[in-house]
């Protein structure tokens, strides 16, 4: 009886032995599987204190954020505002988007400047106090991109004294129109590359910033209209005022459709672009009426050129935009540069600087002319 009971004594030290090793194996056992995970973070989590999010091909994709199936790869998807407004100086697909749109913003302000300091004094001493001259960048850019620039450069030239000297300018007609389509042309620009940098971070901000860029293309539309229709309509205020009525309603029409969570959806992208050349292309109404009505004046057929060039500009941007070539005939091929989304964002750039070398003639000429005495 006695051996039985130390038998048994010796099965459950024996036991509890077995127990206490298979636990201390299961508990190291877990500790290198935390190690492991440790050591291979998932995209968002802690690496070394930092968080690191990776480029992800369009596959990896949430829905609202397929846009284009033929660029394959280098998206970012749900990165925070800080990483996306730091990615600005990464490379991504998105890179080229918004520098080409952040550089025309640059341009164009640097115009509403140089023109502001021939009106304002204290512009003109602001002007005078920068590191640069902002009148010598503007030649520059203008003998850089050939002729669409140069009665811009030979308008700012006119008075060269009014930098320096911070000289008011007593003009024979309001300067309002031309000041509209510059602040119009920054916005539009401007809103497309806080679009292009930030729409990464959520589906919400996405959604508002796309409606954003509609809201700066519609308004970038309306305002290329007043220039042209105040200065060879101002003798005709009727009409200037039926003109520019229209247009103004047209945009803010297309702005109220464009706000529809369902028209910002990918697969409306061809009746997006619709609307907008359909406002744009309104404009040949006016244009054939001022071109009837100033038939014989000597600067048409400058004005019909810069006008062209804009109206081409933008609508073989557009086909590029619709089109989505090259990347269609070789996808993931253009990727980072070349896709279409970069060449209808040159385009722009190139139309609205050939509509304000158009703005410059109206309004040189409307000086020059004034109105007949009633």
């Amino acid at each position: 009886m006695a051996s039985e009971e130390v038998a048994t004594t010796v099965c459950a030290d024996a036991d509890q032995e077995a127990a206490a090793a298979a636990a201390a194996a299961m508990k190291e056992e877990g500790g290198r599987g935390k190690r492991r995970r440790r050591r291979q973070p998932r995209k968002g989590e802690e690496e070394g204190g930092r968080k690191k999010y990776a480029l992800v091909s369009y596959h990896e994709l949430p829905e609202y954020m397929k846009e284009n199936e033929f660029i394959l790869n280098y998206y970012r998807s749900e990165w925070p505002v800080l990483n996306a407004v730091l990615s600005l100086f990464s490379w991504h697909n998105e890179t080229i988007n918004v520098w080409t749109h952040l550089l025309g913003f640059m341009l164009f302000f640097g115009l509403t400047l140089v023109h502001l300091g021939q009106y304002f004094p204290q512009v003109a001493d602001l002007i005078g106090h920068l590191s640069w001259p902002i009148s010598k960048v503007a030649e520059n850019v203008s003998s850089n991109i050939g002729d669409v620039l140069s009665g811009a450069a030979m308008f700012i030239q006119t008075n060269p004294s009014l930098a320096s000297h911070g000289t008011a300018v007593a003009s024979q007609t309001t300067r309002w129109p031309f000041f509209v389509f510059l602040a119009g042309a920054m916005f539009c620009l401007l809103s497309s590359s806080a679009c292009h940098l930030l729409s990464c971070h959520s589906h919400r901000l996405n959604l508002l910033l796309i409606r954003l860029d509609y809201t700066g293309i519609a308004v970038m539309i309306v305002v290329s209209f007043f220039p042209p229709i105040y200065y060879i309509f101002q003798c005709e205020p009727r009409w200037r005022a039926a003109y520019l009525s229209a247009i103004t309603a047209a945009g803010a029409g297309t702005v109220y459709a464009l706000m529809s969570p369902r028209l910002s959806a990918p697969r409306y992208r061809a009746r997006r672009a619709l609307l907008f050349v359909g406002m744009g292309l309104s404009g040949v109404v006016p244009a054939a009426h001022a071109a009837a009505a100033n038939w014989h004046e000597p600067r048409r057929n400058v004005t019909l050129a810069y006008e062209g060039a804009m109206a081409a500009s933008y609508l073989v941007g557009t086909a590029f935009y619709l089109a989505r070539v090259p990347e269609r005939w070789r996808p993931g091929a253009f990727d980072l540069a070349g896709h279409s989304h970069q060449i209808f964002h040159a385009l722009v750039i190139a139309g609205a600087l050939a509509h304000y070398g158009a703005a410059i003639v109206f309004l040189r000429a409307r000086d020059e002319m004034g109105c007949p005495a009633s």
